[in-house]
């Protein structure tokens, strides 16, 4: 099974002078990015270029090849690990990429399976339920869904899709369940 690689990333926070708690001289601290990947939600520690600094919210390329303002990709990052500043914006930034690949996240809707013989893959989001799925399911089967506004129209009393994909995503990240449909 090939491994997939985040292309780009959208920067969380970015520390000037490295971690805080870091105990090495100044002169031996590096400029640190914390980053969510754009393709599969991976949270990553960054190294940027000397001559570089980061904004938070700023798409940088950490693909294969030259890098413009990364130098180097230190590995995953653990959730634990984040700063308060990347905790707060991670919501955002997801919020931001949900709704810039829509079609992505609608077709999840449109073409999700069973996980098991007793759940499927629409039931991990929350607030969604066996029934909401039969409706789901039903509803797909007559016509695919546009987007999210068609989904909530066609099916009844459903939680806003949207903000249901995002707390998954979120509860993903945070290693909150076994079960992985947006995070790698």
């Amino acid at each position: 099974m090939e491994i997939k690689k985040e292309e780009k990333a959208i920067i969380l926070d970015f520390l000037p002078n490295g971690y805080p708690f870091d105990n090495r001289p100044m002169y031996k601290k590096t400029p640190i990015a914390q980053a969510l990947g754009i393709n599969h939600f991976s949270l990553l520690e960054l190294i940027p270029r000397k001559e570089y600094s980061l904004k938070a919210h700023e798409e940088v390329y950490i693909g294969e090849g030259k890098r413009e303002n990364i130098h180097h990709i230190v590995g995953k990052l653990a959730v634990e690990k984040l700063t308060q500043t990347a905790r707060m914006e991670l919501e955002f930034v997801i919020k931001e990429l949900v709704q810039k690949n829509k079609e992505k996240f609608v077709d999840f809707f449109n073409n999700s399976g069973s996980i098991t013989t007793r759940m499927h893959q629409i039931e991990l989001l929350p607030g969604i339920g066996k029934k909401h799925m039969w409706e789901i399911i039903e509803q797909r089967k007559e016509q695919p869904f546009k987007d999210f506004e068609d989904i909530k129209k066609r099916v009844k009393l459903l939680p806003d899709p949207e903000k249901a994909i995002i707390k998954r995503i979120i509860r993903e990240i945070n290693n909150e369940d076994k079960y992985k449909l947006f995070v790698k």
